[in-house]
């Protein structure tokens, strides 16, 4: 099982979200822990993957050979990818 670890810019835009959303995201994390490839997609010309939770999306590292999933961004989808 992966350990997640999340960043601090994450934790910032996570206590920005309503209390419902950050459970969704919350519940999806927990979901991807055991096989994090099935759920996470590739991004396009990147070393990062995506998680998709309702609206929001979840940008992640995935370090198979040390078994943690680092998540990097947390935030609506048609702003997290403009940066």
């Amino acid at each position: 099982m992966y350990e997640i670890v999340i960043s601090n810019e994450a934790k910032k835009q996570l206590a920005k979200l309503s209390q419902k959303v950050r459970e969704r995201i919350g519940s999806a994390l927990e979901r991807i822990k055991i096989r994090p490839h099935k759920f996470a997609r590739r991004l396009y010309k990147s070393q990062y993957y995506r998680v998709r939770t309702d609206d929001y999306r979840i940008i992640l590292d995935i370090k198979d050979v040390q078994l943690i999933i680092y998540v990097i961004e947390v935030g609506y989808r048609g702003k997290i990818y403009k940066k």
